[in-house]
């Protein structure tokens, strides 16, 4: 059994880490601090081109997380390009769609205004 699937002592069932930190990006730590990295380094050359590499690369929750942070690119080993590449589709379909749903509640919020 890998280490990360050990047990937190006393808490039975409860799992030291939620996935293998090896293939999924832990948003709390090292998602944050790629967050920071990628923020000032685009306030200094905002072109910058950033990307990821490795086995992060190819895991769908992770090309979200890198497509949401503004990263130009992920690569993975080839096996994994399939995968990446739908997760990148998807994690561009649903930017736009989060950004229809906040141009749509300005236009209700301005009709409101409009009629008061």
């Amino acid at each position: 059994m890998a280490d990360y699937l050990e047990e937190v002592p006393g808490k039975e069932g409860t799992p030291i880490l939620k996935a293998n930190p090896f293939e999924v990006l832990d948003r709390e730590g090292v998602g944050e601090l790629m967050r920071l990295c990628v923020q000032k380094a685009r306030s200094v050359k905002p072109d910058l081109e950033i990307g990821i590499c490795g086995e992060h690369g190819g895991e769908p929750s992770s090309v979200w997380f890198c497509h949401e942070i503004g990263l130009n690119y992920v690569s993975c080993s080839a096996f994994r390009v399939p995968v990446a590449r739908l997760a990148a589709a998807q994690a561009a379909v649903r930017e736009e769609r989060e950004k229809e749903k906040v141009a749509q509640r300005r236009r209700r919020k301005d009709l409101v205004e409009v009629r008061d």
